[in-house]
């Protein structure tokens, strides 16, 4: 049996409208979005010492919603809300056309594991 892709699909739901799931599907299996790697290198390139950066678009591809995680010495000592603003002000150009950001910000590698093992449960 040959394996499940998501183009596999296609044709069972011709006619219909896009259904959120199979777009869901398709998006599993795909590398990054264009929107993802533009804030991933935006974020980059103003917090060079981040030794840990992950861009999810969590608005299922269309680009306007998204999760960022940043490890980086940079955030020590910062109070959380500090931490954001400086995210913040990375991407003030791009958030003006995107509807949510959610902004993790993480200052020890150990945090950083911690919010992943979160994440899979």
């Amino acid at each position: 049996m040959a394996a499940w892709s998501p183009a596999a699909a296609v044709p069972l739901l011709r006619g219909t409208r896009r259904l959120p799931l199979l777009h869901w599907a398709q998006r599993m299996f795909a590398s990054q979005t264009e929107g993802e790697l533009k804030v991933t290198q935006i974020l980059r390139e103003k917090f060079p010492r981040a030794t840990a950066i992950k861009v999810t678009d969590i608005s299922g591809g269309c680009g306007a919603m998204y999760e960022i995680k940043i490890e980086s010495e940079e955030f020590k000592e910062k109070r959380t809300v500090q931490q954001h603003q400086m995210v913040n002000q990375a991407l003030k150009e791009e958030i003006k056309v995107i509807h949510l950001v959610s902004i993790i910000t993480i200052f020890s590698p150990v945090q950083f594991s911690r919010s992943a093992v979160s994440d899979s449960l």
